[in-house]
């Protein structure tokens, strides 16, 4: 499973950025955006974090995830329409000439700390 080398990878990154930033504090909420055709499942990336979070600088926090659809753009016929899988032709026409867009990102989009007391 790829995923628990994703998610090693995610903690060392929130705490890497932490540091760089200087904040400190709990992390309640992380962001991240993965996108349907990145490869990586969504399921299995939650049940990882569950996994590998307990003692790290995310310990507790949120996981929300959203899966950013990809679009198959013809450029033979212009016809764009969004897809769940890889395509080799165009949907409408037929022809070979698209090019996929988007969909395949895997990015941590935000951290969300624990707001600090009065």
């Amino acid at each position: 499973m790829h995923e628990l080398a994703i998610v090693e990878a995610l903690i060392e990154q929130v705490d890497r950025e932490l540091h760089r930033a200087g904040q400190k504090g709990r992390v309640v909420e992380l962001n991240l955006a993965v996108g349907r055709l990145s490869g990586v499942h969504s399921g299995s990336l939650r049940f990882a974090f569950e996994l590998l979070s307990p003692g790290s600088v995310v310990e507790g926090a949120r996981m929300n995830i959203t899966e950013p659809q990809a679009d198959c753009r013809c450029r033979d016929c212009g016809h764009t329409e969004p897809i769940d899988e890889l395509v080799a032709q165009c949907p409408k026409c037929g022809g070979g000439n698209v090019v996929i867009e988007g969909g395949r990102q895997l990015t941590l989009d935000s951290i969300e700390l624990e707001p600090n007391g009065p």
